[in-house]
């Protein structure tokens, strides 16, 4: 199972005690939000594509989109979102539980900007019914193989 995954990879870290884990399912946004108590857009929705053959995650905070043509210009390519049967195999957690912890060295971990403006967000950690608590400047240094801040998503602004 993930989670255990997550907690292993945790552990030398010595934060595997803050993995928070719910009776219901945290496996969306909304219910997430729910299951730990904050607005939506605290969530640190964990978000899978494919890069010249390659995976790729993107932690967005809750409330924003990819938006396409930031994407393009990113990524030079069209953003494609792996299967829930590729996630699995290439990730290695289940839709749902995707997270950006405990990852195989080819996957590559970028970081939205939507997420800069909330003091703590909230990725899950391998389970549909889990959820970790941290700054960005922890999700930047325990996430795995993180490789860079982007700024591809959009909604989450307040723009004219």
């Amino acid at each position: 199972m993930s989670i255990q995954k997550v907690r292993a990879y945790f552990a030398p870290l010595g934060i595997e005690g803050r993995i928070r884990e719910f009776d219901v399912s945290s496996a969306t946004v909304e219910l997430a939000a729910i299951a730990v108590g904050v607005e939506g857009a605290r969530i640190a929705k964990t978000l899978s594509f494919k890069v010249d053959d390659q995976p790729i995650l993107i932690v967005a905070a809750g409330d924003a989109k990819v938006d396409n043509s930031r994407y393009k210009a990113q990524f030079h390519t069209k953003a494609k979102m792996l299967t829930h049967e590729e996630a699995h195999t290439m990730i290695g957690h289940d839709v749902g539980g995707v997270c950006p912890f405990a990852l195989p060295e080819d996957v590559k971990v970028y970081l939205d900007e939507s997420l800069r403006r909330f003091e703590t967000v909230f990725p899950a950690a391998g389970s549909s019914n889990s959820a970790v608590e941290m700054t960005c400047a922890e999700l930047e240094r325990y996430a795995s193989n993180f490789t860079a801040w982007v700024d591809v998503c959009k909604g989450w602004r307040e723009e004219a």
